[in-house]
């Protein structure tokens, strides 16, 4: 009995230690947009697909990972996730001797495919290896390295990345040919910290290779001809999965756009933008996280997602209405407040799932497309108002979403047939 508590103590572990890496991964996104912006002289909508390549691989590669979960398991599919982030990190390398902005693209998309099967199998297995009673807050302790990464990534990026270029001023003085020198070289900077990324991942994919891991799997006696339709019956696991495509895509506009936000509405410099980004954004983020791991224990994880969902309303009323620092602290503040949101409408969503368990945790990831879709909705308000202030409207739409679905759509509807 003890042998087996502390091997599902470990598993848990190894597990929560991907939610950190996939994390810190996401995390340099926010450094990549300017970095890449200023590099290839792209407007706010083409920075934002960043983004979109990484978040449209949720939608492509989330039902291909719930299968590979199904007919592989856990600890296999989490092996074939680790080594497409390696491979994508590794491509870096070509993607700045090319100095092409599809092939950074590309790279990214990899990334984010392993990322995709990874986030399948980690968000179950972690709510699933325990006491069913404590899932939401299980999941949400996990959740919380990935706020740990928030914190430490952006910090680190932008030592890593956006020290090593140009001023705007020397760039301005110099000809052409030599301006396109300077941009190549800044492009080129992203090799060293994505080659030691690739390294981390290559070595954690060892560790699960030779470790046992836990084989948890539903029953899947009855679930002979069941697939998407299936799952779907769940009004609440539909309702999960338009509230997760929305959250996500809040979250990805907040952080995403932070630094560029933060030196249009408050004038600040990148690299002091980037630390608020990680000491700010982040921080508030992981420690939202285990503040709302705790706060479970009083309050039912449905009315805390409502009751934050309302508060980051009125912190994106705040940073689009505001000027100076206080629409940075607002956004600061919205990171707090998002944190508990997607491991809560995901837990919340597969909760009496049953036998369409895998099937629910791959509809609501795949719902992470959201990210791919709502940034580019805010680049174009920003392009088309010149002021990114205006494009957290679509941050502001997405919370009135998740607050529904915090106050009546996480109810399950068994009868509700699809």
């Amino acid at each position: 009995m003890a042998a087996a508590k502390n091997n599902t103590r470990f598993a848990f572990i190894m597990v929560t230690s991907l939610f950190f890496m996939w994390g810190f991964v996401h995390n340099l996104d926010p450094i990549l947009i300017p970095h890449l912006k200023k590099s290839f002289s792209l407007s706010t909508l083409q920075s934002s697909l960043v983004d979109s390549s990484v978040f449209i691989a949720y939608f492509l590669m989330a039902l291909p990972a719930g299968y590979i979960m199904k007919r592989y398991g856990y600890r296999r599919g989490i092996i074939s996730g680790l080594i497409l982030f390696a491979i994508g990190s590794f491509l870096f390398i070509p993607a700045a001797n090319t100095q092409q902005y599809t092939y950074f693209l590309m790279a990214l998309f990899i990334i984010a495919c392993g990322l995709t099967i990874l986030e399948t199998a980690a968000n179950p297995y972690a709510s699933l290896l325990g006491d069913p009673a404590t899932s939401t807050q299980r999941l949400n302790f996990a959740q919380s390295f990935n706020g740990l990464a928030a914190t430490l990534a952006p910090i680190i990026g932008a030592r890593m990345i956006l020290t090593k270029g140009f001023s705007d001023e020397a760039l301005n003085a110099m000809d052409a040919g030599a301006r396109q020198m300077a941009l190549a070289s800044e492009a080129a900077s992203v090799k060293t910290p994505y080659f030691i990324l690739g390294c981390v991942i290559v070595l954690i994919a060892l560790i699960f290779a030779f470790i046992h891991l836990p084989d948890i799997k539903e029953d899947t006696a009855a679930d002979s001809g069941r697939g998407i339709m299936h799952a779907l019956r769940h009004k609440h696991l539909v309702w999960a999965v338009t509230a997760q495509f929305f959250y996500v895509g809040a979250q990805v506009c907040v952080f995403s756009f932070f630094i560029l936000f933060a030196i249009k509405s408050a004038g600040i410099d990148k690299i002091k933008a980037a630390d608020y980004l990680g000491w700010g954004c982040g921080m508030a983020f992981m420690v939202g996280r285990f503040a709302g791991t705790f706060f479970m224990r009083f309050i039912s994880p449905p009315k805390l997602l409502a009751l934050y969902a309302f508060m980051n309303i009125l912190l994106c009323i705040a940073a689009i209405t505001l000027t100076g620092m206080i629409t940075v602290y607002a956004v600061i503040g919205i990171a707090f407040f998002m944190s508990i949101m997607f491991p809560t409408i995901f837990s919340l969503g597969i909760r009496n799932l049953g036998t369409d368990t895998e099937m629910g945790s791959s509809l609501i990831v795949m719902s992470i497309v959201g990210g791919a879709l709502l940034p580019p909705l805010l680049g174009y308000i920003t392009d088309l108002t010149h002021n990114i202030q205006y494009g957290y409207v679509i941050p502001l739409i997405c919370f009135v979403v998740v607050l529904f679905f915090g106050l009546k759509g996480y109810k399950p509807h068994p009868s509700w047939a699809v």
